[in-house]
């Protein structure tokens, strides 16, 4: 889930640690450590884990804290002095771009050879992980510290914004993230070649929670309010035709009956009759009552039975599927805003493609427009490599992400969850998505 953005993340830290490490490089302020430096993922589950070790108690060592460094031995400061010595010759044939290729000697071949190997030590930007989440590149340390400055950040967090727009992230959302990315590291000073990597995750990291983290009432918080209230909660449920509208309807139905709740569904898109043959076989399936008129009836007219049906019994929750519609289309727009009038809902909940990206944002803000939404299901996120709706769509509507269709079963639904979302973005784990 979300792989795209997780690669664009890492890619950000990747160029900005190239940057510092070749200016420095050119500075002659650069000295090569033992052992392994931090990728981008694996760095945030390091430093979990000794949180979570210092909650508890087991500090670790202060050199696990902040990278394994091992002691030197007298061999390794010579091989470091012999480094030493032959850093000049290297550095200019580093940075060669234009070698003679016809030269064949065997001094020159041996050369080459070196400076591969130097290549591959320096600039290695796939290392292999080892097992306690470091990679096995060198650690770079600065004899004098470096400051991240505009300059080294312009040009990269450009290509971050260009890659977010075409990962279908919003234009605002692209733009407010780079904002925040450049704020968090301009000014940030650099001691080693791990601390870009510290910096960078966690400047990424803090700008992309704001932009998911919209604050609302959870649909379970509301439902338990209005229970209190001996009242039933109303949901209608808007969208366009495809999203996935009416199945979430019987997830939601067979979610919240597994939770002790008695849902009713109405059947408000009268338009047409395959519509109605389709709701009744997921309330069918879940096991829920089901309103519903003929085909070409007055759809405000099927929701207001429904809501009165469920005062009527006692039942808590009443989930109302409308018809899909383009948000341009003027007059079942206006049919929608009667059902609004007439049902009188608690929530208005708009049901988006994640899948098809800048399309679902561009459709949830139509509709707000034309009916203020309250919140947003996306369904098929479980399939979302990009990642751009899920990032983008409660913040440029300001409505909060209620729930994540993650599956094709009645049971593969999930209430939204900033933290959780984060996590997916910023965790190379694979993890199993819980519905319970």
């Amino acid at each position: 889930m979300f792989d795209s953005l997780k690669k664009k993340f890492s890619r950000t830290s990747e160029k900005l640690e190239e940057e510092l490490i070749e200016e420095a490089k050119q500075e002659d302020n650069i000295e090569e450590e033992t052992g392994g430096r931090f990728s981008f993922f694996s760095f945030g589950r390091k430093k979990e884990k000794t949180e979570e070790a210092e909650e508890e108690g087991n500090l670790l060592p202060e050199a696990e804290e902040e990278g394994p460094v091992e002691e030197e031995t007298p061999e390794v400061e010579e091989e470091v002095a012999e480094e030493e010595e032959e850093e000049p010759k290297k550095k200019s044939r580093f940075w060669s771009r234009n070698k003679d290729k016809e030269e064949e000697t065997s001094e020159e071949e041996g050369e080459e050879k070196e400076e591969k190997e130097e290549k591959s030590r320096f600039w290695s930007r796939k290392p292999k992980e080892s097992a306690d989440g470091e990679a096995k590149g060198g650690v770079f340390s600065f004899a004098r510290e470096k400051t991240i400055k505009e300059k080294h950040v312009e040009d990269i967090l450009f290509e971050l914004e260009m890659e977010l727009l075409q990962g279908d992230v919003a234009m605002e959302v692209a733009t407010d993230v780079v904002e925040s990315v450049k704020d968090n590291l301009v000014g940030k000073k650099i001691k080693r070649s791990n601390d870009v990597t510290e910096y960078t995750y966690y400047a990424l990291k803090d700008a992309v929670k704001e932009i998911i983290d919209i604050p609302g009432k959870s649909m379970t918080e509301m439902l338990e309010e209005k229970v209190a209230q001996g009242e039933p909660l109303v949901v209608m449920f808007v969208g366009i035709n495809g999203t996935g509208k009416t199945t979430t309807i019987g997830k939601l139905a067979n979610y919240y009956l597994k939770k002790g709740y008695t849902p009713v569904i109405a059947a408000s898109d009268t338009f047409r009759a395959g519509a109605i043959e389709q709701v009744t076989h997921h309330a069918d399936n879940v096991g829920v009552k089901i309103i519903k008129h003929q085909k070409g009836s007055d759809p405000a007219a099927v929701a207001y039975d429904a809501v009165e049906h469920a005062k009527a019994q006692g039942k808590e929750l009443v989930l109302i599927d409308t018809a899909g519609r383009m948000q341009t289309n003027t007059n079942l727009m206006d049919e929608m805003k009667k059902i609004k009038r007439v049902a009188n809902p608690d929530l208005v909940i708009f049901v988006g493609d994640a899948i098809t990206g800048n399309d679902a944002t561009e459709q949830a803000r139509k509709f707000n427009e034309a009916i203020d939404i309250d919140g947003v299901i996306l369904t098929k996120a479980d399939a979302d490599s990009k990642g751009g709706a899920s990032l983008s769509i409660g913040y440029v509507i300001k409505k909060p992400i209620m729930f994540l269709g993650v599956g094709q079963g009645y049971d593969d639904i999930m209430e939204y969850d900033a933290d959780w979302m984060l996590d997916q973005l910023f965790s190379d784990d694979e993890e199993v998505v819980d519905e319970a």
